[in-house]
């Protein structure tokens, strides 16, 4: 019960570059007030305080210091902040990155929750999809995030594409051998990829306002395509757009920014958090 836990106050922080308007630390705080304990979330912003990733050892030692309990990080110290931990969780070693520390006793524990993000939001909206052979669009930080959940859902045959071939190709040699039951592969013909595919995920920030467009020619889209999305700003993305307009089966990126969350409360505080404050704080703060 959460009445029983024995701490009833929390000091967490987000560290990264430019995330002045992150919705994290009011979904978060918003979550706190709902299940009656106290909830500080800082952000630590590298671009305000006019930091880099060098920083990072100095901001992790003021943290423990000062009596953090927990730190989100974000772009750019997901992997430049492994080498400065204590110890990492298997999902963050196994991803080569980390969004979530938990500080206990001055030891630091990293964890990656963006693939429990990105699953728990598909398991909700996306029941009884098929998952025989799914393309995957992006094979940057997030796109492991999201290869390594599509694994754990159960895909069976699962392709990645990305501008850069060797990134793509570093990434499946990264994941292959941790999930030996699934095929990974890299995909260079989009048009073919997409013809055999049960359903697609956009695993890069083309969509989101800054990098306007689609991850793919919309013309290759059929009805009975699933398309799952990671951006969230804006929640209707044109490849979301173009997709429900043929009636495919869909999946927005607030579910994985949301639920990531529920996911690194729930390790900083032990308790497991109302997903649906998240989703009312969320939805207020615009998309």
């Amino acid at each position: 019960m959460p009445g029983m836990h024995p701490k009833s106050s929390f000091l967490v922080g987000l560290i990264g570059s430019g995330i002045a308007a992150s919705r994290t630390p009011p979904m978060h705080e918003a979550a706190a007030d709902a299940a009656g304990i106290r909830y500080l979330y800082k952000k630590i912003d590298l671009a305000e305080l006019k930091l880099g990733v060098e920083a990072l050892p100095e901001l992790l030692t003021a943290a423990r210091r000062m009596g953090f309990d927990g730190l989100n990080v974000t772009h750019p110290c997901k992997q430049a902040i492994l080498p400065l931990l204590d110890e990492l969780s298997p999902d963050a070693e196994a991803l080569g990155a980390v969004n979530t520390v938990v500080i206990r006793n001055g030891r630091m524990t990293g964890h990656n929750t963006d693939w429990f993000g990105f699953a728990e939001n598909f398991r909700r909206n996306m029941q009884g999809a098929s998952l025989g052979q799914v393309v995957q669009f992006g094979a940057g930080g997030a796109g492991s995030a999201v290869a390594f959940a599509l694994m754990k859902l159960g895909v069976q045959e699962l392709t990645i594409i990305d501008v850069d071939v060797a990134k793509a190709q570093s990434m499946v040699d990264g994941l292959s051998p941790r999930f030996p039951e699934v095929r990974l592969k890299v995909g260079r013909d989009v048009a073919a990829a997409v013809a055999a595919a049960d359903g697609i995920v956009n695993a890069t920030p083309i969509g989101m306002d800054k990098y306007p467009g689609t991850p793919l020619p919309t013309a290759l889209l059929r009805p009975d395509l699933w398309v799952a999305e990671i951006v969230y700003f804006p929640l209707e993305t044109a490849l979301l757009r173009a997709a429900r307009a043929l009636g495919c089966r869909t999946v927005d990126g607030g579910g994985m920014a949301i639920f990531q969350g529920t996911e690194a409360f729930r390790l900083f505080t032990g308790m497991s958090p109302d997903p649906d404050v998240f989703f009312a704080t969320f939805t207020s703060l615009g998309g």
